[in-house]
């Protein structure tokens, strides 16, 4: 495949993926708004503040409006276009990917994407995020959950394929961090009040869609047990272990190269960060401090979509700037390889 074409099913998808996590994103802070009736316009603008910290946004923000009240940081993460990470300037992304890739895409993909574009760009969308906004945001939760079902339907099983995992299951994972973080930027606002802290966790759980997969499994709902589940399940679709996991086998798909070893810094620095995650624990976690601990998993997350851009788009470029009597022989790149992972 085409690295410019592998780029584009990659970003695609994730593109999509992003504009769902924002609803879900936003959502969180809602429900937590939902539990805190008695709180003062100052402390309630503190309750915006942490989503755009959590998203790594607020230079961006602060360069476009002078206070985090709620109407300023609703329209900058739903429907300002200034804002590339916005829920609308994703979804513009996600189409103007698409159609780059148009004749490799079925039929339904294509429609259900286009239609999620034109609507979000509708004076439809327009009233209801200001008359309805948990609807407005369920809408666009519908529209990509039903635009990753038509993908699992129609697609081939072929290298666009891995590519769209990829970038699904990178974006969902960094995501899932930034849900958990956004408990580090918030004010003492409920503090006192019997049961903020389960209310806290369980907005949580419902905005990853994992509340009743967490109560088949957990009998409390505190920071430890929400953590681990989150961060360290193996079954929970949305959990980083698990979307690191599915990121792994896409990667050695593509390369046709054994799980267990890499050829790549792709597959090293996933391999590397999925073993700290199956051995690892909420425990760990909260041993360094939470916000810590999901900070580095996001520069991580950083690391290894540098890597995969590094491998399969900059690939071609290197290339061509290489002599052709340079290229190292297979009996060389086998010794390299085994001299690596002689040295993990």
């Amino acid at each position: 495949m085409l690295s410019r074409v592998a780029n584009t099913f990659y970003w695609m998808v994730r593109y999509v993926e992003r504009a769902d996590n924002l609803a879900r994103l936003i959502d969180v802070n809602q429900q937590l708004l939902l539990d805190s009736e008695s709180l003062d316009s100052e402390r309630l603008r503190g309750f915006w503040r942490p989503i755009i910290l959590s998203t790594g946004d607020e230079e961006v923000f602060h360069s476009l409006y002078d206070d985090a009240e709620s109407g300023e940081v609703i329209h900058f993460l739903t429907d300002d276009e200034r804002n590339p990470n916005s829920i609308k300037s994703c979804i513009g992304l996600a189409r103007e990917n698409a159609r780059t890739v148009r004749d490799q895409l079925s039929d339904e993909l294509w429609e259900e994407l286009n239609s999620l574009y034109l609507w979000a760009r509708s004076a439809e969308a327009t009233r209801l995020l200001v008359a309805d906004p948990a609807e407005y945001y369920q809408r666009i939760r519908r529209s990509a959950v039903t635009f990753l079902g038509v993908a699992a339907s129609t697609t081939l099983r072929n290298e666009a394929w891995e590519f769209m995992g990829m970038g699904r299951h990178l974006e969902r994972a960094d995501k899932t961090t930034r849900f958990l973080d956004v408990s580090s930027y918030l004010p003492d606002a409920t503090e006192g009040e019997e049961n903020a802290g389960p209310l806290h966790w369980s907005a949580i759980l419902r905005s990853c869609g994992a509340l009743g997969s967490f109560r088949a499994s957990h009998r409390e709902i505190n920071d430890n047990n929400v953590v681990d589940f989150l961060v360290f399940s193996g079954e929970f679709p949305r959990s980083v272990r698990y979307c690191i996991e599915k990121l792994d086998v896409s990667l050695h798909r593509i390369s046709g190269n054994p799980r267990g070893t890499f050829s790549n810094d792709a597959e090293r620095e996933t391999g590397r960060l999925l073993a700290d995650l199956n051995f690892g624990s909420s425990a760990d976690a909260f041993e360094v401090g939470l916000h810590g601990f999901l900070d580095s998993l996001q520069d991580r997350f950083n690391t290894i979509g540098e890597a995969i851009f590094d491998t399969y788009v900059l690939l071609p470029e290197r290339i061509d700037v290489c002599p052709a009597d340079e290229s190292p022989s297979p009996s060389a790149i086998a010794l390299w390889q085994m001299q690596q992972q002689q040295q993990q």
